[in-house]
């Protein structure tokens, strides 16, 4: 049996064989498109990846400062802590002292016309021995 070519055959070969080159550029043209939707997605993880990495580093830097941060202000509460005691410190010595001088300004007639007294009271007891060893 042998097979002859059918004149009328030739149209509908002809549509067979476009549709044929049809699906093979579109078959063409899909796996381009696939492979650059592959090529984006690895892109788009990678560049993800890359921006997780810097995010995070970032975070542990901005971690590390909050924590300095944190220390330093611990740090100087204390310092303030310690230097509003020594405030209160003296001022309670510049009280006591300022109470010493006001005693001191308040008695000081009195106790230099005493010491008047006194000089008075020596000088005429001198006298007296002076006068007793002489005779």
């Amino acid at each position: 049996n042998s097979y002859n070519n059918n004149a009328g055959s030739s149209p509908v070969i002809g549509l067979i064989e476009q549709i044929i080159e049809d699906s093979k550029a579109l078959e063409a043209e899909t796996t381009a498109g696939e492979t650059q939707a592959q090529a984006g997605y690895q892109q788009f993880v990678k560049d993800g990846n890359n921006l997780i990495t810097d995010l995070q580093a970032a975070s542990a830097s901005k971690s590390k400062a909050s924590a300095a941060a944190d220390a330093d202000r611990a740090q100087a509460s204390a310092d303030h802590e310690s230097t509003v005691g020594e405030l209160e410190e003296l001022e309670q010595v510049q009280a006591d002292l300022h109470a010493e001088c006001d005693f001191v300004l308040k008695n000081f007639d009195v106790r230099q016309k005493a010491r008047l007294q006194e000089i008075e009271a020596i000088q005429k007891g001198k006298a007296i021995l002076s006068r007793s060893n002489a005779k």
